[in-house]
């Protein structure tokens, strides 16, 4: 097993424990990039972000609202302590509990199912390779004269951004951004294209929208033309609709994507093929060489940690059990964490109709017609249910309060082949924001059930004996 993220951990926590002799090789920290740099500091930066929000939007409330003092320290170690917390659970002493013999050093193949790793060779039938991603910076002119953040770089910072840069606005661009603004900092976001491109365009349009009320300035389908050394900042020249200007900033994060690691490798010599997307693979996750697997952000495939989760599970199965387990990602649920949250669950709208054509439905239901959403004054946003018309469900998208936790249902919709009748008829507990689901699948049926033909039915039936 190469690397300890999330897809390395799964695999030998479960091989392991299943009685296979199982030896974890990590080079890095233990937990990976979800761990050390990516999902949890992130999250626990936006808890902080929000807890300030919520103290200047009280008034909403008839709660005197009031600027809050922000000491950007303590939230480093509030970020920190959280990390801190978790890391337990990912720690070398609770693997080798397991019985994982854990190496701490740099592997690489020196022949078919044959890896070096510090002093040791160390020959196997099964290899995993999880060794995830790393940013991608791209070749912007002069982007090496500035200091700038990663995401790997960027939560170890314990001093305030008088005005945070951001190039790239997909999700860890956007969360940031609305984080950053929240406690503080002026932002600007700079996309080369459009935001969040694999979201559902109308709900990005509504999110771009309370990001901007915040605050956070956003310039799409802009050019970084080059970066200089502005003082003790950072200026950008841009180029947008054929015009130049400058922007000038104090700090600058580059999150305009991640590449697969595989550079220290040497795939060749183990007859792995790969490219710039990751390592090739088929759906039950075998490389190109005989027991050889590889799984989570090192593929090119879906890149988020409960993908990665979700891969360890097939290797398992067809590495220990011979299982022909193959990878679906039909149901696959993605969230951005911002405020409010944009859940995707499955195909979009537009996806949906590039592949059903016109046996595509669509059901909505607003948040602002929910009872729960109105009571914590919670209503931006909608649900947006794809499916075909005869109900089967394709994909769900949701902007929201609490959309992330509202994906569940969908996931498990999409997989057990339900159709929308199903989710409509649930007992949905009132007042909950879950009922939002409920309604949006009700959507579907209600020009049916108020048309002509039932409403004659109706009248019909009406006259019959009681």
């Amino acid at each position: 097993m190469i690397g300890a993220g999330a897809a390395g951990l799964t695999v030998a926590a479960v091989a392991a424990q299943l009685g296979a002799r199982t030896v974890l090789i990590e080079r890095g920290e233990m937990g990976g990039e979800c761990l050390n740099t990516g999902c949890v500091p992130s999250k626990a930066l936006l808890a902080a972000a929000k807890a300030a929000q919520t103290a200047r939007a009280s008034q909403r409330f008839g709660i005197a609202a009031a600027e809050p003092t922000i000491d950007f320290a303590a939230v480093h170690r509030h970020v920190h302590g959280v990390i801190a917390t978790i890391a337990p659970h990912d720690s070398v002493q609770r693997f080798e509990s397991f019985g994982v013999e854990v190496i701490r050093a740099e592997a690489r193949f020196i022949a078919p199912r044959q890896l070096a790793a510090g002093n040791r060779t160390i020959g196997a039938r099964r290899i995993v390779i999880a060794t995830g991603s790393e940013p991608a910076v791209p070749p912007i002119p002069g982007i090496e004269s500035v200091p700038y953040f990663t995401n790997e770089t960027i939560f170890s910072n314990d001093s305030p951004p008088k005005h945070l840069l951001i190039v790239g606005a997909g999700a860890v661009g956007i969360e940031l951004a609305q984080a950053y603004r929240r406690l503080g900092a002026a932002v600007t976001v700079i996309e080369a294209a459009k935001p969040m491109p694999r979201d559902d365009a109308e709900l990005v349009g509504t999110l771009l929208q309370c990001l901007a009320a915040e605050g956070v300035a956003i310039h799409q389908q802009t050019q970084i033309k080059r970066v200089e050394p502005n003082g003790a900042g950072i200026a950008l020249t841009v180029e947008q609709g054929g015009r130049e200007s400058r922007i000038d900033g104090s700090h600058l994060l580059v999150a305009t994507g991640r590449k697969p690691r595989t550079g220290d490798l040497d795939l060749d010599r183990a007859g792995i093929r790969y490219g710039g997307a990751g390592i090739e693979v088929d759906r039950r996750l075998r490389t190109s060489a005989r027991g050889v697997y590889a799984i989570g952000d090192v593929i090119a495939g879906p890149r988020f940690t409960h993908a990665a989760s979700y891969q360890a599970g097939i290797v398992i199965r067809n590495a220990l059990f011979h299982l022909p387990a193959k990878a679906d990602y039909s149901a696959l649920p993605w969230v951005t964490y911002t405020d409010p949250e944009l859940a995707q669950i499955g195909l979009t709208e537009g996806e949906a109709r590039a592949r059903h054509g016109q046996d595509v439905a669509v059901s909505r239901f607003d948040f602002a017609e929910n009872d729960r959403a109105q009571a914590e004054r919670e209503t931006v946003g909608a649900a947006k249910i794809v499916s075909r018309r005869n109900g089967r469900i394709l994909g769900a998208s949701i902007l929201g309060a609490h959309a992330g936790e509202l994906a569940h249902m969908w996931v498990l919709a999409i997989q057990q082949g339900l159709k929308l009748r199903d989710i409509a008829g649930i007992i949905a507990p009132y007042p909950t924001f879950g009922e939002v689901s409920k309604m949006a699948a009700a959507e579907f049926y209600k020009p049916k059930l108020f048309g002509r033909w039932t409403r004659a039915a109706v009248r019909l039936l009406s006259r019959l004996p009681g």
